[in-house]
């Protein structure tokens, strides 16, 4: 018995079926034992065809070979086996007529399809058994051969083609299962690019906010020292704070507009190493006296990504010097050795050590643009005081393949 759930269409189309079968098995059954076949008179009496007329017992055995189809998906084995049993048994009952054997070969073709090749082959094997052993109806020896062959030929092509249904139908839904697999693994890989897009974004803000904010603090520190002795640097001092927080306001309005869906995003250049002189300024005007080497560097000849990637790195780097390291030097230096962009940055201030704050992202968010860039990092105290970061960037290569 199949477990599978039969709706009320499953159980029409096999109504529907059954139907057919003992109507095509009437319409065969009148014109073979007819003469519509073989006109020949002599040829109809040597075949023993001739007068035969179907009874009524005929249809009846037709009947019991083709309406048990209507369970057959819910019960395959036992239609199959009666459907068989009643063909063999009621084959030579009837002189000159000869049962037709769809019955028996759609009950074949539904095991094939519904339970797999092991019990589609014990049943060919059973079907073919008894059709070459079970009496023929016939007078001939080559009427009963022709009609047995016949037979046996069905019941083959109704298992070959139950299995070829079977396996069709396996791989339909196979494939339907690997285009949902698909569809999940795109739908985690657009999941996977948008958190990479949101920590991203989140370190780029966290660099603007970080620089800006340092900067707006430190001069209005100044100010608010300034006010009473030195009312005009003290004047400068809010001013270029003020500018400082527009500044920042508008790479942040730049950022957030690429998210947006109804508006179209602004398409200004992401800044490169070509604003390093303003990082220099931001230092010195946090009170850190600031060297600026770019001799050895030619940025035609840097990728633009590499560029923007050094620049970013610096400005962090510059933010860190502002906010931890207490420095009163630092040296910012670009230069280009074969293949590789490199950038150092060192000062003389207190290094990496417990005043630091903790939880911070700066050092792991560049490391982390230097690795998808396939380049080198080191960030560290350096042996006569200070700290230093030192990186290299290929000029080419897989990582651009990350950008």
């Amino acid at each position: 018995m199949n477990n599978r759930p039969m709706s009320p269409k499953d159980w029409g189309i096999d109504v529907a079926l059954a139907v057919a079968a003992l109507l095509f098995g009437c319409v065969q059954l009148m014109v073979t034992s007819s003469s519509l076949v073989v006109h020949d008179l002599a040829l109809r009496q040597y075949l023993g065809t001739v007068n035969v007329v179907p009874d009524a017992s005929v249809f009846v055995a037709l009947a019991l070979t083709t309406l048990p189809l209507v369970a057959r998906r819910r019960f395959p084995w036992p239609v199959f086996l009666f459907v068989m049993v009643v063909f063999l048994g009621l084959q030579s009952s009837f002189r000159g007529l000869s049962l037709t054997m769809i019955g028996p070969a759609v009950a074949l073709y539904t095991i094939a399809s519904e339970r797999g090749r092991v019990e589609a082959l014990v049943a060919a094997v059973l079907a073919v058994g008894g059709l070459l052993f079970v009496d023929m109806s016939a007078r001939t020896a080559s009427l009963i051969f022709f009609t047995r062959f016949q037979n046996i030929a069905f019941a083959a092509a109704a298992a070959l083609a139950g299995y070829a249904y079977r396996t069709h139908r396996a791989y339909v839904v196979e494939t339907e299962q690997r285009a949902l697999e698909a569809e999940r693994a795109c739908g985690e890989e657009a999941a996977r690019r948008v958190e990479e897009a949101r920590v991203r974004i989140a370190r780029e803000v966290h660099d603007i906010t970080a620089h800006s904010l340092s900067a707006v603090s430190i001069q209005a520190a100044a100010a608010e020292r300034l006010i009473d002795r030195d009312p005009e640097a003290a004047k400068q001092a809010i001013a270029t704070a003020r500018t400082t927080a527009k500044d920042a306001l508008e790479e942040i309005r730049s950022m957030i507009g690429v998210l947006r869906c109804d508006d179209v995003a602004e398409t200004e250049p992401t800044a490169g190493t070509e604003r390093m002189e303003d990082l220099a300024v931001y230092l010195r005007n946090a009170g850190v006296e600031t060297i600026l080497d770019r001799g050895g560097y030619d940025r035609s000849r840097v990728p633009a990504y590499v560029d923007v990637a050094l620049y970013g790195i610096a400005r962090e780097a510059a933010t860190n010097i502002v906010r931890h390291a207490d420095a009163r030097t630092a040296v910012m230096r670009l230069t280009l050795d074969g293949s590789t962009a490199r950038l150092d940055i060192e000062d003389d201030g207190r290094g990496r050590g417990d005043a630091v704050t903790p939880g911070g992202h700066g050092i792991a968010g560049m490391a982390e643009r230097v690795g998808l860039l396939d380049g080198t990092f080191w960030a560290g105290n350096r042996a006569q005081g200070g700290f230093a970061v030192r990186v290299g960037l290929p000029l080419g290569g897989t990582g651009a393949s990350h950008v």
